[in-house]
């Protein structure tokens, strides 16, 4: 296990509560705007799934979700959630989104929440985020865009996570992160900024082929 299973796995019990509910109008924002773009036969992925509540919202407008997240006991909590509200649309397992079981061209769409910047090799992360959907299938992600307008909290992370008490955190701006997306062949179809301080990014793509 590397270190940054060990933080997740380490925070997994006090996510929910520190992360998840003290974001939750940014959370509410993005699943709302996400719904726009899903079918109800649609199969999704959601790409660390973290404790599993992007992927309950969202199985209300979908067919199937496949939750996946390096974190196993992230993804304990996530099957607990599911067993206790009887939930039968929605499979947990924790796995690396570059796991060869996981097969490509299958998902119509992908979601990837608060992932992205955590990632030093997006550009292969997001080459292999492509081939996991279907041709013409949906990228959907929201991203904390370190590189935008600074606060003291935002220079307070960054410092944190140089000295490895938090994991890597990139420092990307809003328009490079489009233009990473678009060099993996999608076509951004909308933007928004959901928060500020910093700045967090939410992006619908679709794959071209």
């Amino acid at each position: 296990m590397d270190n940054i299973e060990k933080f997740w796995n380490k925070i997994s019990g006090k996510y929910d509560k520190q992360i998840y509910e003290k974001n939750i109008d940014g959370y509410k924002k993005a699943t709302d705007r996400t719904k726009k773009y899903i079918k109800e036969t649609d199969r999704i992925l959601d790409f660390a799934c973290g404790t599993g509540e992007v992927a309950i919202e969202l199985s209300k407008s979908a067919n199937y979700i496949y939750g996946i997240d390096i974190s196993e006991n992230m993804i304990g909590i996530s099957n607990s959630k599911i067993i206790d509200k009887n939930i039968t649309n929605i499979k947990f397992e924790n796995k690396s989104i570059f796991d060869e079981s996981i097969n490509t061209n299958q998902f119509d769409v992908l979601v990837a929440y608060n992932v992205l910047y955590l990632i030093k090799d997006i550009d292969i992360t997001i080459e292999r985020i492509k081939k996991l959907i279907k041709p013409g299938g949906i990228f959907i992600s929201t991203t904390n865009c370190f590189g935008e307008k600074k606060n003291i909290n935002v220079h307070l992370q960054i410092f944190l996570s140089k000295i490895g008490i938090l994991p890597y955190i990139s420092k990307l701006k809003t328009k490079e992160l489009e233009s990473i997306i678009k060099k993996s062949n999608f076509t951004i179809l909308e933007t928004c900024k959901l928060h500020k301080n910093p700045t967090n990014y939410f992006i619908v793509a679709q794959r071209k082929g």
